[in-house]
């Protein structure tokens, strides 16, 4: 598991709503603090809540510098359809590979639902050099971060 004080690990994947753009974490660091917020799946209802909450922070985020990102395991074309869908300002990033995932540590299985290697819900606050500053991850992925103590995370990175 990364924790606070490790440097974060980078990772390419795809972006955007479609399979022809990449998306390098390293092109976004040293631009303010990054916010990288794993989600099982896209169109799940706590997965949906997570993102909808996300974005009626977003303007907090930019304000502090932030930029922040979306990752799960989901199509780019999914991830597309779900940032229509729910009208998201933000970045999604999709880790089909599970090399962000893995990185992370963050693999998990929700056999119920029929997922196998998805990211488990998780927020990670990486700073300008490219240090993760805050960690939250949950034992249970339906649960959802505490969003005022990640923007305070945000605005001290």
């Amino acid at each position: 598991m990364v924790s606070e004080g490790d440097a974060a690990p980078t990772f390419t994947a795809t972006y955007k709503g479609s399979d022809h753009e990449t998306f390098d974490l390293a092109d976004h660091l040293g631009d303010g603090p990054v916010v990288l917020a794993f989600f099982p799946g896209a169109f799940t209802p706590p997965c949906s809540n997570e993102m909808v909450a996300l974005q009626e922070h977003h303007d907090d985020f930019a304000a502090a510098g932030a930029t922040l990102f979306g990752v799960s395991a989901d199509s780019a074309f999914s991830l597309g359809a779900f940032a229509d869908e729910y009208d998201l300002e933000f970045g999604l990033v999709s880790d089909t590979a599970g090399d962000a995932i893995e990185a992370y540590d963050l693999s998990i299985d929700i056999p119920d639902l029929g997922l196998y290697g998805v990211a488990n819900r998780a927020v990670f606050v990486i700073d300008d050099a490219g240090d993760v500053t805050y960690v939250w991850e949950t034992d249970d992925p339906t649960n959802e971060p505490d969003y005022e103590e990640l923007l305070a995370a945000v605005e001290d990175a």
